[in-house]
């Protein structure tokens, strides 16, 4: 079977990095690029004979992925995120996968989402699927993509058919930084796009965000979770613009 490098970019995640090491434990390599957390993060994984880790100061997702990938030894990688747990079925699957005699350049896994740790049915969720297994030599991460990074694919993709386990939510507090962290990087991608900002635009776009969510997407089928999630996707799209804002009154004319 070919080898595979398993790659983890992290930051103030020691209460989800057992599990995430563990099951990812049956990879020839664990690579953890850590941002400097002040959490004991760093200290856990140098004990963790199975993990070589190495700290990158944070400044995209972008780059953050492709230093890590830049660490990988081994032609297949499979990128996992410390909120990630593989399944039995889905670890044979990608098992399989590596032996096959003419695989794909990349593989989407679908993911299922947990809340508090039950699943998430609905809520513009259901359907997301992103590249996690991949050939290294071709595919790298676009550097204009800031947030929810884009893997860029020389080749042919796929989809594994068993789901990715996502536990997204812990609390409130946690998931609703994790949005105005998202959107605020956000805001830089389209400055640096050179997009302009507009009042309208403010306003009405972290509407059609939350009805999407919340009505077109279902969410309202998962009650109060569904709720919560369309509410804090909404906030994301408000610090976007709140930070292109403040990003174009501070560049020079």
């Amino acid at each position: 079977m070919p080898k595979l490098s398993a790659l983890l970019i992290v930051f103030n995640e020691r209460k989800h990095l057992p599990e995430a090491i563990d099951t990812v434990a049956f990879a020839d390599e664990i690579i953890v690029v850590d941002s400097y957390s002040t959490d004991g993060t760093f200290e856990f994984l140098q004990n963790d004979r199975r993990v070589q880790v190495f700290q990158k100061k944070f400044e995209d997702y972008a780059s953050q992925r492709n230093y890590a990938l830049s660490l990988a030894s081994n032609r297949w990688v499979l990128f996992l995120d410390a909120d990630e747990r593989i399944p039995g079925m889905l670890r044979k699957e990608i098992e399989h996968t590596l032996t096959l005699q003419q695989p794909k350049a990349a593989y989407f896994f679908y993911r299922q989402f947990m809340f508090c740790g039950k699943p998430l049915r609905f809520s513009g969720l259901q359907s997301d699927k992103i590249y996690r297994l991949f050939q290294k030599d071709k595919a790298t991460y676009i550097p204009s993509k800031l947030v929810h990074e884009n893997l860029e694919v020389n080749g042919e993709s796929g989809i594994l058919k068993h789901k990715l386990l996502h536990y997204f939510y812990d609390d409130y507090d946690t998931y609703k930084g994790k949005m105005i962290a998202y959107g605020r990087l956000k805001g830089k991608e389209l400055f640096l796009k050179g997009e302009r900002y507009f009042v309208l635009k403010h306003y009405l776009k972290p509407l059609y965000k939350f009805l999407t969510h919340y009505i077109i997407r279902l969410g309202i089928l998962d009650g109060k979770k569904g709720w919560i999630i369309s509410k804090l996707n909404a906030l994301s799209v408000v610090e976007r613009y709140k930070e292109l804002k403040r990003l174009r009154s501070a560049a020079p004319e």
